[in-house]
């Protein structure tokens, strides 16, 4: 999970307390994280599943999109500028998922885009990107904001993210009013006494909440949220287990400068009045392919034994042809073996395919299936 980055590591504002519930640290987008706790990765995966995972995601990118006049349609004009997601059709405590797309229709990041839904701030969008991309992501967002859009970035925002079939429930607990709210959707109300935005969405599949607050605030509501005996502490590691199984993007793996949401499997979150129109960078590729199809597509993998096929592994159709690579693979401790998702000759991307993954040196048997390994359990009320 360790990513490169020059000069001295970052720090969540949950830092120490990951060192006292004996965190082991690693180097993560630029910022020192937990991969793991003293139970280690396979029993906070199944907790995940089975109770819920309290998640430190501060090292994402948090900021908003303010239109002076007060008028929505402003920042939402501005914004679908540079993603292919329809942002004008966002209700009030709308959330939908879309990309930063390249002139040629490559992936620059992809983000979570909410419409505010609290009174007053109806007409804020509020952006959540990744933290490897997050710099580059402000600096292409205020070169391209025309006059009258501020870019507001939320140094001041920490953000966690609580995940599983008992999340939010226990969550609930703390603030009966997030009972209701659905997949996909956010409110802005206190829990147990702090202040916090709330969005019901994730990256492991399950139901779960993402809770953004501010900093000075995090560790306390963290402390709060850890004493209910539902929620247990979870780190990279797990969460990179989790994301896979559910068939999720990693950015900078499976989607990146060069991939366009077609291939990655992403049309779902280009709206019908988006592909028509178009007017984001790179849509003659995305309406080209489209209409034609990709030539390439993302894929679920499953090998046929044990040895799981790494990032990087070179896929061949039966007859040894190289016709794709892995880009994330690992143990899926739900399915109880190993998985992969990587890219494929569209010809060879029907479920049911037999293929082979060069692993070690040696050519082992797999077969295409459909993502995601383990099902989606969101609620959608």
């Amino acid at each position: 999970m360790g990513e490169t980055h020059d000069g001295p590591l970052l720090k969540t504002p949950l830092h120490a307390l990951h060192v006292e519930l004996g965190a082991k640290m690693v180097p993560f987008a630029g910022y020192d994280m937990p991969v793991q706790y003293p139970t280690g990765v396979l029993t906070e995966h199944n907790w995940t599943r089975e109770h819920a995972g309290l998640f430190d995601v501060s090292h994402m990118g948090q900021c908003f999109l303010i239109p002076e006049d007060g008028q929505f349609e402003t920042a939402a004009a501005a914004l679908e500028k540079l993603v292919p997601a329809d942002i004008l059709a966002l209700k009030p405590g709308q959330q939908r998922y879309s990309q930063f797309t390249t002139p040629q229709g490559g992936i620059l990041d992809d983000l979570m885009i909410t419409r505010l839904g609290h009174p007053g701030h109806e007409h804020w969008l509020y952006l959540v990107v990744n933290a490897g991309c997050k710099d580059a992501d402000y600096a292409h967002l205020k070169a391209n904001m025309p006059a009258g859009v501020t870019l507001k970035i939320a140094y001041e925002l920490a953000l966690i993210a609580v995940q599983g079939p008992e999340a939010a429930v226990a969550v609930a607990t703390l603030a009966p009013e997030l009972a209701g709210l659905k997949f996909m959707t956010s409110m802005d109300l206190p829990i147990a006494g702090i202040w916090a935005h709330v969005s019901r969405t994730g990256y492991t599949g399950e139901d779960g909440v993402e809770i953004s607050v501010k900093a000075g605030d995090v560790v306390a509501l963290t402390r709060k949220l850890l004493a209910d005996e539902r929620v247990k502490p979870i780190g990279l590691g797990a969460r990179d287990s989790l994301r896979l199984e559910a068939g999720l993007c990693l950015y900078g793996h499976d989607i990146n400068t060069f991939t366009s949401p077609i291939e990655a499997g992403l049309t779902w979150s280009i709206q019908k009045r988006r592909r028509t129109e178009g007017g984001f960078p790179g849509a003659a590729r995305v309406q080209k392919e489209l209409a034609e199809g990709a030539p390439r597509a993302r894929v679920g993998i499953l090998p046929d034994g044990r040895a799981p096929a790494r990032e990087g592994t070179v896929i061949k159709a039966a007859d040894g042809s190289p016709i794709g690579d892995v880009t994330s693979g690992g143990f899926g401790p739900t399915i109880n073996g190993p998985l992969a998702m990587g890219y494929v000759n569209r010809r060879f991307a029907e479920p049911g395919t037999p293929v082979l993954l060069e692993v070690r040196g040696k050519d082992l048997p797999a077969k295409i299936v459909t993502m995601p390994f383990a099902p989606h359990r969101y609620f959608r009320g």
